[in-house]
């Protein structure tokens, strides 16, 4: 995530988040997506949290988000959590998410393995793992123009594990992606910026799988509630336009600075919409 300058308001602003963390899993009247044991409310990791508190509120690194784009993802973590929360991206905000889904699942994905080794190192308790994606952000226009020609693209076919033929689909994740309904989605920054190579470049992977594939499991939701997807860095025609061809302008309920919030029922519970809700992704 990007180096800000340090300003008192900004590590006060991250503290009190990861502090208002510790007060939400003191509450057992939440709304809960993952229905969590009673032991497991019981055991909820508080030396965690107080880590986390301490560790923004003495940091000169905050972040990459705005303290306005964490409060919308904040405020439907306050109503779900504890939940199944999946990260593409790992950063100087890592510690944050896991903090504030205490008692959850968090896991987090991430192409490069040096970052990957840094941020582990610093906080060696995070479920992470070391992925690699087939595709490049030269590639974006051509994948966005023919994935409709690829039959196992195709909404009434689409699946990811083991799917090579879908270039759009991440085929070889962690067991653990595929096992698990995902309640909550976020897309981090590639972080690239602890070294020589520039934030953005064409052999970058880019985002674009990980947007098909975010819709291809909610589609398939099976469990109770729908999948809240948050996707940042709206601005760049990438995520923008990958955005609206799969996640769906009709499924974004919020925005905020450069970030979307899409919420996406499953195909199940659809039936109120035109057309054959399984032969199309919008």
């Amino acid at each position: 995530m990007k180096n800000r300058p340090f300003t008192a308001a900004s590590v006060v602003a991250a503290a009190a988040l990861i502090a208002g963390a510790i007060l939400l899993t003191s509450s057992f009247f939440r709304v809960s997506c993952s229905r969590p044991s009673f032991s497991s409310l019981t055991s909820l990791s508080h030396p965690d949290l107080m880590t986390a508190t301490v560790r923004y509120a003495t940091s000169r690194v905050v972040p990459q988000q705005s303290l306005a784009e964490i409060s919308e993802s904040l405020a439907v973590l306050r109503k779900r959590a504890p939940c199944n929360f999946l990260i593409f991206g790992l950063g100087h905000d890592s510690l944050m998410w896991y903090a504030l889904n205490a008692g959850g699942t968090t896991v987090f994905l991430e192409e490069d393995p040096s970052w990957y080794k840094t941020v582990l190192k610093g906080s060696p308790f995070l479920t992470a793992y070391h992925v690699e994606y087939r595709t490049h952000l030269s590639e974006a226009d051509e994948l966005l123009q023919g994935w409709k020609q690829e039959k196992m693209c195709a909404p009434e076919n689409a699946y990811l594990k083991g799917n090579q033929r879908c270039r759009l689909a991440l085929d070889n994740l962690p067991d653990v992606v595929y096992e698990k309904e995902w309640d909550f989605w976020i897309y981090a920054l590639f972080n690239y910026l602890e070294k020589s190579k520039p934030l953005y470049y064409a052999a970058a992977p880019g985002r674009m799988a990980a947007i098909y594939s975010a819709m291809v499991m909610a589609r398939a939701r099976k469990g109770e509630g729908d999948t809240d997807i948050f996707l940042h860095d709206v601005n760049r025609k990438v995520e923008k336009t990958f955005a609206k061809e799969f996640l769906c302008d009709k499924y974004r309920v919020g925005a905020v600075g450069r970030l979307w919030h899409f919420r996406v029922p499953p195909i199940s519970r659809r039936g109120n919409e035109t057309g054959d809700p399984s032969k199309k992704f919008c």
